[in-house]
């Protein structure tokens, strides 16, 4: 599940590559709603379980992170 961590490797991607202020989900490209799908078929499947749950517990917190910083709910 610790593994499901390196979906932040897209923040990279940003500039700055930390905002304190930015909501993540919905910005950064493995943080988009549309590959959620993706993650809940990691999360059914024996061999990928752990690491699709540690993927949707990521976007879950993360979702979270940004109602409470920005007031805006994304999932």
């Amino acid at each position: 599940m610790l593994s499901a961590m390196l979906i932040d490797i897209d923040h990279i991607l940003a500039n700055p590559i930390f905002d304190p202020n930015r909501c993540s989900v919905g910005y950064h490209p493995l943080h988009e709603p549309l590959v959620l799908p993706i993650y809940f078929l990691l999360a059914g499947y024996s061999k990928t379980r752990y690491l699709g749950i540690g993927l949707l517990i990521h976007i879950l917190l993360d979702s979270v992170d940004c109602q409470i910083t920005n007031g805006v709910w994304f999932i």
